[in-house]
């Protein structure tokens, strides 16, 4: 599990620790880390965190968020990143090693794309070249319900967010030993989380299995493990 220390200048606020999947940041009150700085907006950016992995993603804030001093919309954090938003820098603090590779991993998909993200990702079928042994398992995602049945959603990147963004969202994250779905939420903090076979997912990641059935904002998709 990561942290962040929060400094205005050389003075330190605080340290958060990331125990929750998800951390607000902004300048409004209601945001987890609170900064009391002009040039940050009401709801700025959000980390993730999901099992042992922290995602920063900017929430379209005025000023932007810089990692390292370059400006980024999503970003898998490493040990060591700096965060800048306005004055204030968080230093994110963790054991655990992120592939540079990573940085353009994180994908949301928003009302009306996940159509069009599946349709893409079904055009690309069996153009993938044989997984290496040293990588985790090949998996994706059929949708099984409305107009574009059938499609398939190839889960490559180390995070692949879905739903719709206010209504209901999750997030599939790729590890060595498997695939885990997480409920992210929505603007609502008391969202309904998504349905595993039937059942409500709990507040930890939920390994996914060959042949779940995901029910999340309306959809209903099952989970395909290769």
């Amino acid at each position: 599990m990561g942290k962040l220390t929060v400094m205005n200048g050389a003075k330190t606020i605080r340290t958060v620790e990331l125990e929750a999947e998800r951390t607000t940041i902004g300048r409004h009150p209601d945001n987890d880390i609170q900064l009391q700085d002009n040039a940050v907006s009401g709801k700025h950016a959000v980390v993730m965190t999901i099992l042992s992995d922290s995602f920063l993603e900017d929430l379209n804030s005025t000023n932007g968020t810089l990692v390292n001093g370059r400006q980024v919309a999503k970003h898998p954090l490493a040990d060591g990143d700096v965060v800048t938003l306005g004055q204030h820098t968080l230093r994110y603090e963790s054991a655990v090693q992120v592939d540079e590779s990573a940085l353009e991993q994180t994908m949301i998909l928003r009302p009306g794309q996940m159509a069009a993200a599946a349709e893409q990702a079904g055009e690309r079928l069996g153009a993938m070249p044989a997984a290496e042994p040293s990588k985790p398992l090949a998996g994706k995602l059929r949708l099984m319900s409305g107009a574009n049945a059938g499609r398939e959603l190839e889960l490559t990147k180390a995070l692949t967010t879905i739903g719709r963004p206010g209504i209901q969202v999750a997030a599939v994250t790729r590890r060595p030993d498997g695939f885990y779905l997480v409920h992210v939420g929505g603007q609502d903090s008391n969202s309904k989380r998504p349905v595993v076979n039937g059942e409500s997912i709990g507040v930890h990641a939920r390994q996914l299995e060959n042949g779940d059935t995901i029910e999340l904002a309306g959809a209903k998709l099952t989970f395909v493990a290769e």
